[in-house]
């Protein structure tokens, strides 16, 4: 038997009635996830044992009305640390590391009943765009396994898109929820910098990195966020804002709301058939009563020259802890402690984790530093500037989430500024630390769109209440690969 097809409110409701159990529900999902799996590849690790003994212990405990996601199973990205569950990063640097602690988001998904029925597959330390530079595996398109899935948080998007679990955790750097989401045509948040403790979460950028919720609607991404948004003591990022309820204004009608379309993100490098669905997108909330007007974002085309500096440089430091002594792989052949480092690290680490070592080492070296560094930081302030003053005028910024529909396998990973450019539209988000969704649009040749909202920080309400709208008149989240029983 499988309800991978039934909404959360209906499964809870489903528990909370006891015609089904926390048990059952979560051997439902691993006979899901292992009938899957070689088809797609989302999972490096699927926790049979444990998570049945943690569906155990909730249906002891009982399922109580309130706890909506209690007995539900969550798929979390294996660069979040989950005690006792092997946690690699999709690395060999990490091919046997088991965490002694959980990630706060994980804590607080436990807390609420929660099941971690496995880890998901992602590219190596989260450098990458379409979960090819795995040690482990390369993960396939839902939708069709010769297209990629997105990156870095391709497994948990397929994990969701397929059919495996209903509800997954990733994280985003510059778009590695979002741009995954819109590959595989389900729902990917990427909330305001601070709304979810980064404790936990293997650092790649300190100041760009978001833990996000993905979905197969809008609500049940509502329901999520509400679970892992927390203060933290333990993360000193942490935002002091704290949401009561994310679910609070969907079903509320849009009508007055004020929509940016920022005239960059239809321009040169989007493909005309991304431009032509996100225009009809933008037709249909006017004709809920939105109002849309063009608006210009004029440095957001540096985006992703200033995320390459940024991200690598705050990567080069955070990857130094990966030295080969206290943890995880260690080169055979070192005699010495500097091989031990060398040959460690140079042995541990894929072809796209040094590149990024090596640039981001590079823009913060002393001679270079004031030339590539300080700039892209300047710049980047000039982008949150833009961003401040569109949202003067406006409630929210529609737009696509990627240029093109998802490519072939293979066709980018050796070109890796191709590759790069591909977050175009997702990067000035994170450098701007603001939320952005990316929900299903239609499709493209076959192939999942999605359209990208983002808003002012702590604005996932509005973000929310304008995409349960959209969602509402249309149907493409009713829309199913083949994989999950689907037509296409």
């Amino acid at each position: 038997m499988t309800f991978n097809k039934k909404t959360i409110d209906e499964l809870h409701e489903l528990l909370v009635k006891k015609e089904i159990s926390a048990v059952e529900l979560t051997k439902a999902t691993l006979e899901d996830i292992h009938t899957r799996e070689e088809a797609v590849g989302s999972f490096i690790t699927v926790a049979d044992e444990l998570a049945i003994a943690q569906a155990e212990k909730v249906d002891a405990a009982g399922i109580e009305g309130d706890k909506i996601l209690s007995g539900i199973p969550l798929a979390v990205k294996d660069n979040i640390s989950t005690k006792g569950i092997l946690t690699t990063a999709a690395s060999k640097m990490l091919y046997n590391y088991e965490p002694i602690f959980d990630a706060t988001a994980v804590s607080n998904a436990y807390d609420s009943g929660m099941i971690v029925i496995g880890k998901t597959n992602m590219d190596e330390f989260a450098m990458g765009g379409s979960t090819e530079t795995s040690y482990f595996k390369k993960t396939k398109n839902a939708w069709n396994q010769t297209k990629v899935p997105g990156g870095s948080s391709g497994g948990s998007a397929t994990a969701v898109a397929s059919g495996q679990v209903r509800l997954s955790l990733g994280s985003d750097t510059g778009g590695s929820i979002r741009q995954p989401a819109a590959f595989n045509g389900i729902v990917g948040l990427k909330p305001t910098y601070g709304t979810i403790s980064r404790y936990g979460l293997f650092a790649f950028g300190s100041s760009l990195d978001q833990i996000g919720p993905f979905s197969q609607t809008v609500k049940e991404n509502a329901h999520l966020l509400n679970v892992l948004a927390s203060s933290d003591s333990k993360d000193a990022t942490s935002a002091p804002i704290q949401i009561a309820d994310y679910t609070s204004k969907i079903g509320q009608d849009i009508k007055g709301l004020k929509i940016a379309l920022p005239k960059e993100y239809l321009g040169e490098g989007i493909e005309p058939a991304i431009k032509d669905n996100i225009l009809a997108a933008a037709k249909q909330f006017e004709n809920l009563g939105a109002i849309i007007e063009e608006v210009s974002l004029p440095h957001s085309k540096y985006g992703v020259a200033v995320y390459y500096i940024i991200a690598s440089a705050e990567a080069s430091s955070n990857l130094q802890r990966f030295d080969g002594i206290r943890y995880g792989f260690r080169a055979e052949d070192a005699k010495s402690l500097e091989e031990i480092y060398v040959h460690t690290r140079s042995q541990g680490f894929g072809d796209e984790v040094k590149r990024r070592i090596m640039l981001g080492s590079f823009a913060l070296s002393s001679g270079y530093y004031d030339a590539y560094f300080k700039k892209a930081a300047q710049v980047r302030t000039l982008i949150i500037e833009d961003f401040k003053k569109v949202f003067a005028n406006y409630d929210l910024i529609l737009g696509p989430t990627t240029p093109t529909v998802a490519y072939d396998l293979g066709s980018q990973s050796q070109d890796p500024v191709a590759m790069y450019l591909a977050d175009l539209l997702t990067i000035p988000v994170n450098l701007a630390g603001l939320p952005g969704i990316s929900i299903p649009s239609g499709f493209v040749d076959g192939l999942p769109v999605g359209l990208q909202l983002i808003g002012p920080k702590y604005s996932e309400e509005t973000i929310y209440q304008a995409a349960a709208a959209f969602e509402a008149v249309t149907d493409y989240h009713k829309q199913h690969p083949v994989i999950f029983g689907g037509d296409n």
